[in-house]
């Protein structure tokens, strides 16, 4: 098996991110190395320390002998994209950010003000698309079918008028099929996208 380190911020993510390697990249060993500070001590950003508490991390499971690893915290993103490592090192939205690229009009849905902003922020610096952006609030916390209604309610306005919706964080990944089926529209996620990558970076 290829051991895939996942280094994730919050346990939100580490689910859809595991679910995603189980479907698209089945070859691949998830190995689970969670920090579930990294969020609540960045308050005010990605500080000078908070970056090298992330690349100790990164370091710890290169030093384990991952065969790559995939953070999946979007504030720590350009952590990764700095790496330069034997192995692959991926920021979250990486791969994302790629397909998306491939659109023309996209939907960014988050469930709260801070990862819309950054997300939004990001992708509109490598990307010519034409985007939107909105929260939905009663996503925050939610799982399931409320979670998946959420996001529809909050993507629904603007369905007529994006060729694809973006899920800006990792743990909206689990409804994007049932979004995608209700708006009739592309959904991407994180998860989904770097698993696809990793596979084709390790040659499977």
């Amino acid at each position: 098996m290829t051991r895939v380190a996942l280094i994730s911020a919050t346990p939100a993510a580490i689910g859809p991110a595991v679910a995603s390697l189980a479907e698209r990249f089945p070859e691949a060993e998830p190995w689970n190395l969670l920090d579930d500070k990294l969020l609540g001590d960045a308050e005010n950003g990605l500080t000078p320390a908070l970056a090298e508490r992330m690349r100790r991390l990164i370091a710890h499971a290169l030093a384990e002998r991952a065969d790559a690893i995939l953070l999946t915290c979007s504030l720590y993103g350009v952590v990764a994209q700095e790496t330069r490592a034997p192995v692959p090192v991926l920021a979250p939205d990486e791969a994302l950010f790629e397909q998306a690229r491939e659109h023309r009009r996209i939907l960014v849905l988050a469930s709260f003000e801070t990862a819309l902003r950054d997300c939004v922020s990001r992708f509109t610096a490598v990307a010519d698309s034409e985007v939107d952006g909105v929260v939905a609030a009663d996503a925050f916390g939610a799982s399931g079918s409320e979670l998946a209604a959420a996001l529809v309610t909050a993507a629904r306005p603007y369905a007529d008028r994006v060729d694809a919706v973006l899920l800006a964080q990792y743990s909206l990944a689990p409804a994007a099929a049932e979004l995608a089926g209700a708006l009739g529209l592309t959904v991407l996620s994180g998860p989904d996208s770097a698993a696809a990558k990793l596979r084709y970076l390790l040659s499977y």
